[in-house]
């Protein structure tokens, strides 16, 4: 069944975070609620819909700025609590905006992610989880990576609740008082948590999930193990899952699944006879999504999705009809809804005016102090919502950027080369400039928006080996003019992704090192050399981190500790890569290391047999990519295309396709031809042979592709 759903806006706040909104409880389970929002500006504001308008309940002063919004209340009772964490402080309201709590937790750092239960309050920093019972610390964890959300177990059904933890390292960590009970690995890192239908199910122990990768799933979180119930993966191209909920939009007894994205896709999933999802509402904002919540804020009885975005906007998803069918002899109700369509149209257009008076006021204000000797120039601040993030599905970066106000325009620029993919929902224009390449200048390219655009999305694609650094100059549409420059790493293996398995039964290469340097200096070289590690030191004398390429599907694992360091890979390349990054990195601090190599040849032949199906597709396309124009003019000419074979009627049916997905995958094929090329090189490096040489010869062999011939060129040198 597909789902009707019509917008409606309600007001405008400052720049939120995520899962910064929720709905207060109404007086009956159809009655309509009150919004409570907060945002950077350190404002709290609560309002009501009355007649179609926003009618402010309450609204705090500014101050510090607000990361995190909860309802808490007691225990069986309801949840009408408002708190909010700013920096290390947490506060408390109540539904009339009296400020009741106040509490100052005095950590170092400031609170990300917060819950509360009763008189319990989980509060999480970067790396850090505090439990406090009536602001008394009770346990504390520190998580081996970044903590992203925390969620508490339904303390009614469940006599022994557990906290959980939603880390960066793909893992929901689940604790019993200060100690890990045990972990449960997600397919991608987990953004955002909730319970199931608000109350983690029958047995209070399910969980909703929402990954950076744009999944979500369900997951019962026992006492001992985990139990999967399934996942979503439709909304894979959407962006991260900033914020998740459940709440019965169809009125069939069964909640829906409400999730906002990064890229401000909305999706309402329903639940069909086999309890799996499936999709039944999409809907894209011009902003990212924030926060996302089940209710009803209009309208007593018809339920809406209330969806709040980075610039601050609220706005509702609701099922109310919106158009308003009369029978003949209603005229008294005809006249009814043009006085009251009247009076909006009214209410609109003095709002308008108000708004543009004050612009026109600012204008000339700002005019005569340019123009004036005294006044001083400042440099208007904007906050940026950036995020750089490799893609498992096709081994590339999303680079996504959002402001508060349009932008102007983006000036790319790299000191290692890169490539740029397009992009279907990009409507920037590219502009490249010539780069001067001997003082690694590689990339400069200016994105130019389209007028009230306020974010952009672009992807790159890097080789893994070259690295170095990725500069973003992001200019507003604003006066004076004013760029921001954000800096993002490209790291030696750049296409490598956290995972939890490694298979040791491929051929493995191994590099060992040993010096004396201490754990926290070689886990930052590692930092230094591959994603997804966490920038603090993880806890306990000897730490193991598994990886994978999100290219070749080659494996990595590093085991390190203070003075030892072994690294195992199915990959030459990847060895010779690490090698080469780490004697410079030692070299560089002056510390003397001892490094032995063990190199399979199998891995290499393992190796060509990964990359052999990938290379196979990509001379395939090419080749297909070149007859499309011959066989158009052969449809031309003859009048159609029964004098050719199937397979090329398949070609010329299929060639927007196939020329799209070419153009989607520039140098791709060279690209394979250097990782080939790589591996050669690498194989005899350690053998001690400089096959530079030769090089041609392989370029040959691979212009004429044959795996068993390729296979047998690499064994020449034997």
């Amino acid at each position: 069944m597909e789902l009707k759903l019509a917008r409606n806006d309600y007001i405008q706040v400052g720049v939120t975070s995520p899962k910064t909104m929720k709905l207060l409880p109404g007086r009956t389970a159809q009655s309509a609620q009150r919004v409570a929002i907060a945002d950077h500006d350190g404002v709290l504001t609560c309002f009501a819909m009355k007649r179609g308008d926003a009618v402010i309940a309450f609204k705090t002063l500014p101050g510090t700025k607000i990361t995190r919004l909860e309802m808490g209340g007691t225990l069986g009772g309801p949840r009408d609590r408002i708190f909010v964490c700013c920096g290390p402080e947490v506060r408390g309201f109540t539904r009339k905006g009296k400020q009741f709590f106040g509490f100052d937790t005095n950590l170092t750092e400031s609170i990300q992610t917060m819950y509360v239960s009763g008189s319990d309050l989980f509060l999480c920093g970067t790396y850090i989880y505090n439990h406090y019972r009536d602001c008394k610390d009770l346990n504390y964890y520190l998580s081996a990576d970044r903590i992203n959300d925390v969620l508490f177990l339904n303390p009614e059904c469940n006599p022994d609740p557990l906290p959980i933890l939603a880390c960066q390292d793909r893992m929901l960590r689940i604790l019993r008082n200060s100690e890990l009970l045990y972990e449960c690995e997600l397919v991608g890192p987990p953004r955002c948590l909730s319970l199931n239908n608000r109350d983690g199910g029958g047995q209070g122990d399910e969980v909703l999930y929402g990954t950076a990768d744009g999944k979500f799933g369900l997951v019962r979180l026992t006492k001992s193990t985990p139990e999967y119930k399934w996942e979503a993966t439709e909304g894979a191209k959407h962006g991260d899952v900033q914020c998740i909920d459940t709440y019965d939009l169809t009125k069939d007894g069964v909640d829906e699944v409400l999730v906002g994205h990064g890229d401000g896709t909305i999706e309402v999933y329903a639940l069909d006879e086999a309890r799996e999802p499936r999709i039944c509402y999409k809907q894209t904002l011009p902003q990212s999504v924030t926060s996302v919540c089940g209710g009803i804020a209009t309208r007593s009885g018809y339920g809406e999705a209330i969806v709040a975005t980075y610039t601050g906007q609220v706005i509702g998803l609701t099922t109310e009809p919106q158009v308003k069918e009369l029978g003949p002899g209603s005229e008294a109700a005809a006249t009814e809804i043009t006085q009251e369509g009247q009076g909006r149209i009214e209410a609109l257009k003095h709002e308008v005016s108000e708004l543009q008076y004050k612009v026109l006021k600012e204008r000339e204000r700002y005019q005569s102090t340019s123009h004036s000797g005294t006044g001083i120039s400042a440099v208007p601040q904007f906050p940026v919502n950036d995020k750089f993030v490799l893609n498992e599905e096709d081994a590339s970066y999303t680079l996504f950027m959002e402001i508060q106000t349009s932008l102007d325009y983006v000036l790319l620029q790299s000191d290692v080369p890169v490539d740029l993919l397009d992009v279907d929902k990009n409507s920037a224009v590219v502009s490249y400039s010539a780069c001067d390449v001997d003082n690694g200048n590689f990339l400069l390219a200016t994105y130019r928006c389209q007028p009230n655009t306020t974010q952009l999305e672009l992807k790159i694609r890097s080789i893994e080996g070259q690295y170095g650094t990725l500069q973003a100059y992001i200019t507003p549409r604003v006066q004076p003019k004013v760029c921001q420059l954000r800096q993002y790493s490209i790291k030696p293996l750049s296409l490598h992704q956290r995972s939890h398995v490694f298979d040791d039964t491929r051929p493995l290469n191994m590099l060992k090192l040993v010096g004396p340097f201490s754990l926290a200096e070689i886990h930052s070289w590692i930092c230094f050399c591959i994603p997804d590690v966490p920038e603090r030191t993880p806890p306990g004398e000897q730490v193991i981190m598994c990886f994978h390429s999100t290219f070749l599907d080659t494996q990595l694992e590093c085991t390190y500790k203070r003075g030892e360091a072994i690294f195992r890979s199915d990959n030459v390349s990847t060895i010779s890569i690490l090698k080469d990054v780490l004697s410079k990195e030692a070299t560089g601090r002056k510390m003397s290391v001892d490094m032995t190599h063990v190199i399979s040849d199998e891995s290499v032949t393992h190796t060509l047999r990964l990359l052999h199906p990938k290379l196979e597709y990509q001379l395939l396309l090419a080749k297909k990519v070149q007859l499309i124009d011959a066989l158009k003019e052969i449809e031309v000419h003859e009048g159609s295309t029964d004098c050719v074979t199937e397979e090329y009627q398949a070609i010329l049916k299929n060639a927007d396709q196939l020329q799209a997905e070419f153009r989607m995958q520039p140098c791709h094929l060279e690209r394979l031809y250097g990782m080939i090329t790589d591996l050669y090189i690498d194989k005899f490096k350690f053998q001690g042979q400089n096959v530079k040489g030769k090089v041609p010869n392989l370029m040959a062999v691979l212009e004429e592709y044959d795996l068993d011939r390729l296979l047998e060129f690499f064994e020449e040198e034997k």
